[in-house]
């Protein structure tokens, strides 16, 4: 299976949960940072935002079981301090890397003819309700949740799966940094965030296609 974003704040939790269940993990990124762990297979040199380099890390391959894309950023802005680079900046960041991941992934599923194939993104609380002060991130992410939906109808018909969690602020260390006066206690936390990607990638779920799960915590 891959998962991208594994440097990120969530991709310790998440890659930890697939490792302990059992599974290979295949790890995208841009500059290897650290010892390759057990059960996992670090590919170093791929952009996720271009599409050859995409295509290339997928087609190398074995057999996809899932495929789970944690990679992307935020930034804060509101209209009038957001430029067009910053707006496709984070298109680039949270909407076309995990385009390109999907299309590749459901290529190598029917490729594999791998009929109960899995696709699990992230979005956020921002992408479902509208707010201030982050209008590119939003805008975004919203666009991701949307693209979850249609690639669930898309692929119905074969058999795979595709769903997406929408936390809310995640309990990060960079969070906590950000925001040191906040009740964290209120936060998601990584590990639960990754159990729910390992229960919307795995076999138990036989029906769950295009959801958004709500992940919110307790916050606010």
């Amino acid at each position: 299976m891959v998962i991208t974003g594994s440097g990120g704040g969530l991709g310790p939790a998440v890659v930890d949960a697939f490792v302990q269940a059992g599974a290979t993990c295949h790890l995208p990124v841009r500059h290897a940072a650290a010892a390759t762990q057990p059960g996992t297979k670090t590919v170093d040199g791929v952009d996720l935002s271009n599409e050859a380099s995409v295509a290339e890390f997928y087609r190398s391959r074995p057999k996809l079981w899932a495929s789970i894309h944690l990679a992307g950023g935020y930034a804060a802005g509101k209209l009038l301090e957001t430029s067009a680079a910053e707006l496709q900046r984070q298109i680039d960041l949270n909407l076309m890397t995990a385009f390109l991941c999907s299309r590749e992934a459901v290529k190598s599923m029917l490729a594999a003819n791998n009929p109960e194939g899995r696709i699990v993104n992230v979005v956020s609380r921002a992408a479902l309700e509208p707010g201030k002060g982050a209008l590119a991130y939003s805008t975004s992410k919203a666009a991701l949740a949307m693209m979850t939906r249609c690639l669930a109808e898309e692929v119905s018909d074969q058999g795979i799966l595709v769903n997406a969690i929408a936390p809310s602020i995640i309990d990060t260390p960079a969070n906590r940094a950000a925001m040191p006066t906040a009740d964290t206690m209120r936060w998601p936390k990584p590990n639960d965030l990754a159990e729910a990607i390992l229960w919307l990638a795995s076999p138990e779920n036989r029906l769950t296609s295009g959801a958004i799960v709500p992940v919110f915590g307790r916050a606010r």
